[in-house]
């Protein structure tokens, strides 16, 4: 999923960058004893975190930068670290300890054993991080106390979580959510839960083949779908259509609201890209709301009106679904993994 974060200074009470679309609870809302989970979203350039209370209500949030140019080593004690200094900050302000902790990350993911598989961009393989996590965060409980529970999530569907049970897919019995950013993902809404797949990788719609004789993709096909209408995608498609090598998707978007027709054909290519690869989502998996996200989606009508045409104009018997903007912004990792934290409270609760 897509991070665009801007580091922050290391100190977890600052008062930090805020998240978008969330409105952090004053702390004369939140006295001392109240309960609240550790909540963490890792990107590749930068994390999210937050202190969440049982109505997910944010009470406090901050960033830091993940720090991946300094090795794999260091990026897994940033995490720790971050995560030890907001039991630290729980501690001080509320005087108790957290009730749980969530943390979504990036690659592939074993979420029932805890375990980070894989990340090309943070480097780690097979990382035991929800134990690693217990055990910097059991530093200074009480003697003989059980140890914290700790929910492991991938940041897409952990997104895709927030997204469908407080955000744009509320209410929503099946969703799919894709985010835009440098790459393309989705999260299958199923309920009030979204589904991992058999191995953990349900939802990778960017790797669907949209045009076999695209361009070549890491994953080893042509053609898919990241490879042609992610942000990362677009920005370059632009800078090659004007010259401008440090062009973005955000300056094609500008260029297409201003009427420029080399624009206008980047994003089209890109909207029919996506819409083809949508359609295949949806014939599959048949979802009342498609959910778009990540930095693409914030051109607003620029994407939506053609998008929502071009799967009109794609579909032949295949439902059409509700085509909305995600409503967290780059809140909804963080937000999906205070979900996890309280998810696995209550579970532990009724297998008592």
């Amino acid at each position: 999923m897509n991070n665009p974060d801007e580091p922050t200074a290391p100190r977890p009470d600052s008062a930090g960058t805020p998240l978008a679309g969330s409105a952090p609870a004053d702390d004369a809302d939140s006295p001392a004893g109240t309960r609240y989970v550790i909540a963490l979203d890792v990107g590749g350039t930068g994390m999210k975190a937050a202190l969440i209370g049982p109505g997910n209500e944010l009470l406090h949030e901050t960033r830091r930068p993940t720090g991946r140019e300094q090795g794999t080593d260091a990026v897994v004690e940033n995490i720790l670290g971050f995560a030890d200094d907001l039991r630290a900050l729980g501690l001080s302000r509320y005087g108790r300890e957290p009730s749980a902790a969530g943390v979504a990350v990036p690659g592939v993911i074993d979420d029932a054993h805890g375990i980070a598989v894989f990340s090309a961009n943070l480097g780690w393989r097979d990382l035991p991080l929800r134990a690693l996590l217990r055990e910097r965060l059991g530093r200074g409980r009480p003697q003989g106390a059980p140890p914290l529970p700790v929910a492991l999530g991938h940041d897409v569907r952990t997104g895709g979580l927030a997204e469908g049970r407080i955000g744009a897919g509320e209410g929503v019995d099946r969703y799919l959510f894709v985010p835009l950013g440098t790459g393309i993902a989705g999260a299958i809404g199923i309920g009030s839960a979204v589904e991992p797949g058999a191995h953990g990788s349900a939802g990778e719609i960017g790797h669907i083949v949209v045009r076999p004789d695209g361009p070549p993709c890491g994953c080893g096909q042509r053609g898919c779908l990241e490879r042609l209408a992610s942000a990362s995608a677009v920005g370059a498609a632009w800078a090659a259509a004007c010259g401008d090598p440090q062009a973005t998707a955000a300056d094609a978007a500008k260029a297409v609201e201003s009427g420029d027709p080399r624009a206008r054909a980047v994003w089209l290519d890109a909207v029919d890209a996506l819409a083809t690869g949508l359609v295949t989502g949806l014939t599959l998996l048949d979802p009342r709301t498609l959910i778009i996200g990540g930095g693409l989606a914030e051109a607003g009508d620029t994407l939506f009106v053609p998008l929502r045409e071009a799967v009109r104009e794609k579909v032949t018997f295949q439902p059409l679904p509700t085509i909305v903007p995600a409503a967290l912004g780059d809140a909804a990792g963080c937000l999906g993994a205070g979900l996890l934290a309280w998810d696995l409270l209550s579970a532990e609760v009724a297998s008592r």
